[in-house]
């Protein structure tokens, strides 16, 4: 599971990253507010685009949106995003407990990349 940034810039929104994840090309944006979750939480960029593109569990949400799930020590990253036009979209990051919310069982409702 390998993950390279080749390139990020600026966005409206936030951050847009072009990433090469197991020789596959896929675009992400991390909005503002997903960053500055991601600061407040000590999670690198890399660790939030890691958990959207290897997660280990994704949940439906609420109004069209997914959770990404990937266990961090005693705790889960959780990212919750969105597409739009077939770009995902990390809309908020945070790091609650893993007994909380991590259901262990591999279910996947939606993958960036198959």
């Amino acid at each position: 599971m390998k993950l390279n940034i080749l390139a990020e810039r600026e966005d409206v929104r936030g951050r847009l990253y072009e990433v090469e994840a197991n020789g596959k090309a896929v675009s992400v944006l991390l909005t503002f507010h997903a960053l500055a979750r991601s600061a407040r939480w000590s999670l690198t960029p890399p660790q939030v685009l890691r958990t959207l593109i290897f997660p280990e569990e994704v949940l439906r949400g609420h109004r069209d949106r997914f959770i990404a799930q990937r266990r961090s020590g005693r705790h889960v990253v959780r990212v919750i995003y969105e597409y739009e036009r077939q770009l995902p979209v990390a809309v908020t990051v945070y790091c609650p407990l893993l007994k909380r919310y991590f259901e262990g069982g591999g279910r996947h409702e939606d993958r960036i990349l198959p």
